[in-house]
């Protein structure tokens, strides 16, 4: 394991980050969104696909579990740090679906646009057709792992409403049919500036932005 991956912070409750990371992904927009926020850090990061590597089974039961097994099976194979974020949406008039599902939910050609109309659909089956029947929350689960079996786990959300039709083209997945609270404007509609807050400055307002800055705090150290 390469000597610069290794160090402890100095408090001993987390591992510090440097050098290689594997950005353990093979969805373009997420892998653009985290190479933005870890912009700011010395990382050298490279994703699953350019280092040949393949995707996992996500088998577990939560979106920390996800994020353990993509983050660990891409330390392993690559033999460097690897992270990995399992995020989704969460619809409460659905019981909580898509939740981890909601990659599947657009099938294997990321037809998130027939993903996010069957949302649509269902929540209209159920009545839900006002502001405050339609709440849900995007979740991020980010992993750290290496390849010594050492894990770093953070976890955030983000509550809002979902819209219709979608508005935007900024973002990806369920972007354009969530409204965060205390916004007029979808995920879809704002920059990722707008989102991120680009850390260690600006406020983190997605659930990744979130999630990211808590890992961030805890083992990156700013250029």
């Amino acid at each position: 394991m390469p000597r610069e991956l290794a160090a402890d912070c100095a408090n001993k409750m987390h591992r510090a980050l440097s050098g290689r990371l594997v950005i353990a992904t093979h969805n373009s927009g997420k892998l653009g969104e985290i190479r933005e926020l870890l912009a700011p850090y010395r990382v050298d990061a490279a994703s699953a696909a350019e280092f040949g590597l393949a995707e996992p089974a996500e088998s577990g039961r939560s979106f920390a579990e996800n994020a353990r097994i993509k983050a660990m099976a891409a330390a392993n194979a690559g033999g460097w740090a690897a992270l990995a974020d399992d995020s989704g949406l969460v619809v409460d008039a659905l019981g909580g679906a898509p939740g981890i599902h909601s990659a599947r939910w657009a099938g294997p050609n990321r037809d998130f646009s027939a993903a996010m109309q069957k949302i649509e659909s269902m929540l209209r089956e159920r009545g839900a057709t006002g502001m405050a029947d339609r709440r849900a929350r995007f979740v991020s689960a980010l992993c750290l792992a290496w390849p010594d079996g050492h894990t770093e786990a953070f976890e955030a959300r983000v509550d809002g409403a979902l819209v219709w039709p979608p508005r935007g083209s900024h973002g990806f997945g369920y972007d354009p049919m969530f409204q965060p609270d205390g916004f007029t404007l979808t995920f879809g509609e704002m920059t990722n500036e707008d989102k991120h807050g680009l850390p260690p400055k600006g406020r983190a307002l997605s659930h990744r932005a979130r999630a990211f800055l808590k890992l961030a705090e805890a083992c990156l150290d700013a250029r």
